[in-house]
């Protein structure tokens, strides 16, 4: 059925089955928004952990990780190891979230800033981002299990049968390109081909009914049961995905042992150490990926700390916590636990370049391919599992980022328009929000091959945000000029302007001083020749041979290589565009640049030439301007006009220098006499006489924080002693 056994059909039905029950006994305990979007602010420490490790887990980020791996080496990991930096961070900020005691984050800025247009920007803005998310995530898992459930030649209908002669007549004419022998009329033809870009793989699923398949059932459980829903089945779901970062591994080692001899993972260790590159085990990056430095590594990681806290879940999965301590706890420990679960998805593309390369030419399909080599054929519904693994981690990613924009969408949009309501009338408004962010997700995935490219856009909008709410935060003398402006201005100069510029003058794509490249210098690196290094070498040498008398004198010939012999290996890094996000193309046969224009980036070049710089350090350049920028611009203005209301701020951070309690009456009887005392707290303050609102360590913050740190050092070594055993 589907090209799927029975029992694997019984298995993803069995999970959705659960998911919907979830759901609907979650609904029985919603009476107003409170409960709706927050739970009821009742969660515990296991509730709290898995469902931080659930929404921040989608299908990609196991999928992602080990396509970057396969192609990369070990350094390709930190396409997702990248937040681990900042992990210890949410430690001390979790609390804020807490300590809030609104339904969202746009309830924030109206609170903080005193103005209701201000969270309906942030509003528009976050429900963008967060259904892109979503429209991500869908293409992720749906292209994945397409790969899985993929048809034989035999069962291919007439019209795939002529669309995958296609492919193979592309092959064809692309070797024949290779060796010049293409006529006029072949290279025309080997362009439309390229245009029509034909499938080789089809899959007994359309991708677009399974989008609305997964749409539908997360729409059905989400929308009936709240965050209650959301955050119990997380629970389920967080536990579905470990089984997902786990499964492939032992069977791919034992793979390993059959096909190249050995027994237990000690031996499969050997082996892949034995058939893959040295370079492909150099962590922070080798010469194939130098652009990926420790301060590149570093500047990106400030850049996700900063941005993340803005984003709106962020108080939906802290928020909903009884306390603070256990906001802290869960939220911390449930991002440790995806980073511990990112070094599992990085060795299992290890493994699959082991037993694939030269196999799979799309590193996308190495995570289906492997799922259908290595548990195909046992026929325990391990496929079956397998798809509930990736559906788990969509939903548990899906239904937090629909309740979420749904919450501040309600809250921050529709709410100050119509005026006050009953609260089941902002439930009843809430679902219906709901399922239009889902249905916009669904549209997104299944109308846009470019969603990721969207993705990135819309992530930059994170940086729009983020100097007002960190300001906001612990700046008194932050206002609400200074937060417009600095919304405003970054968002005109890293959203608006790089697109429209382009746009309305076409000729700056052309421009010969905007295609300035860096120009890198050769790097040359000594290696161990290992058996893939072999094999490539004998694969060149047949390619050499292959060609024409007067082919071969005009390149050299590759010399034979042995097991253990010393390389040398002289590697010149691509030259990469300054000025465009999407690097400089062909458009007509003229180079042009392509995707955004970074406009910061010509400023800098004024100062200095970043054509003679590493593209590493243009880049950290680049993501260090949407960190300067931003903020600014917020403290410039701010202290150029007048300060915000001191009464309006006092009732503001003295609500953020009182505990939570967990009982609400009594939680509100604390309140009640910080406002009555507002000097109750003072001594918590670590400059009590200054407009900084920065509290002293007290001894949880402190052993927190370094147990966060320790858990940093613990998955790095993790990682080093994973990647190096049996070397």
């Amino acid at each position: 059925m589907f090209g799927l056994s029975i029992i694997d059909v019984l298995v993803i039905l069995v999970y959705f089955a659960v998911c919907l029950y979830i759901g609907f006994r979650a609904m029985c305990h919603i009476r107003n928004q409170e409960d709706y979007f927050l739970g009821g602010r009742r969660f515990g420490k296991l509730i709290q952990i898995f469902s931080a490790f659930g929404q921040s887990t989608s299908a990609d980020s196991a999928v992602g990780t080990t396509t970057t791996t396969y192609s990369d080496g070990a350094s390709g990991i930190w396409s997702a190891l990248l937040y681990l930096w900042g992990t210890p961070l949410f430690w001390l900020t979790s609390p804020w979230y807490r300590r809030l005691r609104v339904l969202t984050l746009g309830d924030f800025f109206e609170e903080r800033f005193g103005s209701k247009r201000m969270a309906g920007f942030y509003a528009v803005i976050t429900a963008i981002f967060l259904m892109s998310c979503n429209a991500v995530g869908l293409k992720s898992v749906t292209v994945t299990v397409l790969g899985i459930t993929q048809k034989q030649t035999s069962e291919l209908t007439p019209a795939e049968h002529a669309e995958y002669a296609l492919v193979q007549e592309r092959k064809v004419l692309l070797e024949m390109k290779a060796r010049g022998d293409l006529t006029a009329e072949q290279l025309s033809r080997l362009n439309d081909l390229e245009i029509q870009k034909p499938r080789q793989e089809f899959s007994h699923f359309d991708e677009t009914v399974l989008v609305w398949v997964i749409c539908i059932i997360v729409f059905v459980y989400a929308v009936a049961g709240g965050l209650e829903a959301a955050m119990k089945t997380d629970l389920l779901q967080g536990m579905f995905i470990l089984v997902l970062s786990i499964i492939l591994i032992p069977f791919g080692l034992a793979r390993i042992n059959t096909i190249f001899g050995g027994s237990g993972p000690m031996d499969a260790m050997r082996t892949i150490h034995d058939r893959l590159p040295q370079w492909y085990f150099d962590i922070f990056g080798g010469a194939q990926t130098v652009d990926f430095t420790w301060y590149y590594i570093a500047s990106i990681s400030l850049l996700t700390a900063v941005n993340v806290a803005v984003q709106a879940n962020q108080m939906n999965a802290i928020g909903s916590a009884k306390d603070e301590l256990t906001a802290r706890i869960g939220f911390t420990s449930g991002c440790f636990l995806k980073r511990f679960c990112t070094v599992l998805w990085g060795f299992t593309g290890l493994i699959g370049a082991v037993l694939y390369t030269g196999t799979i030419s799309n590193p996308d399909l190495v995570w289906g391919h492997a799922t259908c080599d290595l548990l195909g054929g046992l026929g325990l519904g391990l496929i079956g599992l397998m798809i509930a693994c990736l559906m788990a981690a969509l939903m548990s990613s899906a239904d937090m980022m629909m309740i979420t924009a749904a919450g501040v969408l309600t809250r921050n949009v529709y709410r100050p328009l119509v005026g006050s309501r009953s609260e089941q009338h902002y439930v009843v408004i809430g679902r219906i929000l709901g399922g239009i962010i889902l249905i916009g997700s669904a549209l997104l995935a299944c109308w846009f091959d470019t969603i990721l490219q969207l993705l990135k856009f819309i992530w930059e909008f994170n940086a729009i945000l983020a100097a007002a709410f960190w300001c906001g935060m612990k700046w008194r003398r932050a206002n609400r000029v200074g937060a417009w402006a600095s919304m405003v201005v970054t968002m005109i100069i890293f959203a608006l302007l790089p697109l429209l510029v382009p746009a309305l003058c076409p000729g700056l794509r052309t421009s010969l001083y905007l295609l300035k490249r860096t120009d890198p210098a050769p790097i040359q690196r000594m290696y161990t020749a290992r058996q893939i290094d072999v094999d490539q070498q004998n694969r060149a040498i047949a390619a050499w041979q292959s060609l024409s008398l007067d082919q071969r004198k005009a390149q050299i010939q590759p010399e034979r290589i042995e097991p253990g012999q010393t390389l040398t290996k002289i590697i010149q890094p691509p030259r990469k565009s300054v000025f465009w996000s999407k690097g400089i193309g062909q458009y007509q046969g003229q180079p042009q640049g392509q995707g955004l224009l970074y406009l910061e980036m010509l400023v800098v070049d004024q100062f200095v030439d970043l054509s003679q710089l590493p593209y590493a350090l243009v880049e950290t350049i680049r993501t260090l301007m949407k960190i300067i920028l931003p903020f600014s611009v917020i403290i410039v203005v701010s202290l150029l006009t007048r300060p915000d209301n001191h009464i309006h701020l006092d009732r503001f951070y003295l609500k953020m220098r009182t505990p939570v309690a967990m009982d609400r009456h009594e939680d509100e009887q604390s309140l009640a006499q910080s406002y009555a005392n507002p000097a109750r707290f003072q001594g918590r303050l670590l400059l009590p006489n200054s407009n900084f609102e920065f509290f002293k360590w007290n001894r949880i913050d402190m052993i927190g924080f370094s147990l966060c740190m320790a858990a940093v050092l613990a998955i790095v070594s993790f990682l080093s002693i994973l990647i190096h055993i049996g070397q």
